[in-house]
This record gives C-alpha cells, structure tokens and sequence, in this order.
C-alpha cells in the first residue's frame, strides 16, 4: 500500500513538474472561451427568425436577401461547434467561414432595410436593433478572449520541455480565429438601422431659373 502510495506521488511529482497540470488548465480555459463564442454566435442565430420575419412584413419583395439570410442560418447550425472541432483545423475553418457568410447575409439585409422608413420606426424592430447590436458586443468580447486564450496555450505547447509532455498525450496547437486586423476584434462592428448622422446630406441643388418663353413667330402672308 504504501509503495502504491509512494509512486502516485512521484507520478503526479513528474507531471506537474513537466508542465501537464498546467497544459490541463489553459486547455479548460480555451474550452470555456470557446463556449462563450459558441453560446454568442447561437445568441444571434436566435435573433434571425424574427429580424427576417419583421423585414418581411414591409418588404416582402427583398426575397433573395431574406432567403440569403435564412440558408446562411441554416449552414450555421449545421455545424456542431463542440470542443471537439478545436482540434480540426478544417472544421474550424468551415465553422469560421460560415459564420462569416451570415455576418454578410446580415449586413445586407441591413443595407436594404434603409429603404423602409416604416420598418425603421417599428418598435419590434427597433428592439430587434437593440438585441442583435448587444449581441454583437459580446461576440466581439468572447472572440477576443478565445483568442488570446489560445495563442497562450499554442506558445506553452511549443515550449521545452512542455512540448515534450504535450508531445506524449497527443496535446497539439489549436485553431484560431484568422482576421486581417486583429484590432478588429476589439471593437464591435456598429449596428445602424438608421440614417448615419456622421454623414453630411448633400446640399438640395438649386433649380436654374426659367428661361422667358420665345415670341411666337409671325404667321406666313397668303
């Protein structure tokens, strides 16, 4: 009993020292960084339905933009955003690139809701606005913490002698978000169903002054 005792202590003596508890703890903090991604992304999944039915209602005709929107929904949830999907690159990358193609779909539908005066002032609307623009903010924040939550566990497991460790329990990189500007990410893309009162209208252009009608010209003699 007490040489089983002796060697569990030495064992877990070896795995703490060789970075294993730590590789255990920064894996659960991804995956709770990654949780708050997926349950954002799923919190604006959840708004559609009801922001294509709103749009709907007023401009009925703009099928090709609400049809956009909901089979870009539809591609989203096809996706099974487990942990799992952290240790595939490619399923990752397919789960990015669809969420992508719905923030498009998204934008546009925005783009096309400026022509409806009427849909803007409607208070369903209007709080749709309020909950996909929250939702929004708090996408931008748990990506920026899923982000750095993983560039902090990809530099541990690359270094000696953890990558060692990381090495014989088959802990690899993880995948992570791809942007241009990671800057980006901190701050939320604005979400305005109105007039951008940042820019300027431009001035009405004046009428040119009407010009005095010719006088007639005199009739032909018989």
């Amino acid at each position: 009993m007490k040489i089983r005792m002796l060697l569990a202590f030495v064992l877990a003596s070896l795995l703490s020292g060789c970075g294993y508890n730590k590789l255990q703890s920064m894996d659960e903090g991804v995956k709770g960084a990654w949780s708050e991604v997926v349950n954002q992304y799923q919190r604006r999944a959840d708004l559609i339905p009801n922001l294509v039915n709103s749009v709907k209602g007023y401009a009925a005709q703009e099928r090709d933009v609400l049809i956009r929107v909901t089979e870009a929904r539809a591609k989203v949830g096809s996706i099974q955003a487990t942990p799992e999907l952290l240790n595939d690159e490619g399923a990752f990358a397919q789960f990015q690139a669809a969420q992508g193609e719905l923030s498009s779909a998204l934008s546009r539908l925005l783009v096309v809701t400026e022509n409806y005066p009427q849909l803007k002032s409607d208070a369903l609307f209007q709080d749709l606005q309020a909950q996909l623009e929250g939702t929004e903010n708090r996408i931008a924040v748990a990506r920026k913490r899923y982000i750095e939550s993983v560039q902090e566990y990809n530099t541990t497991v690359r270094q000696f002698p953890v990558n060692l460790t990381a090495m014989v329990f088959g802990m690899k990189v993880k995948p992570n978000f791809t942007v241009e500007n990671e800057a980006e990410i901190s701050t939320a893309p604005k979400v305005d169903f109105g007039t951008d009162a940042a820019t300027p209208m431009p001035a009405p252009v004046e009428a040119p002054a009407a010009l005095p009608s010719p006088s007639p010209a005199p009739a032909p003699a018989q």
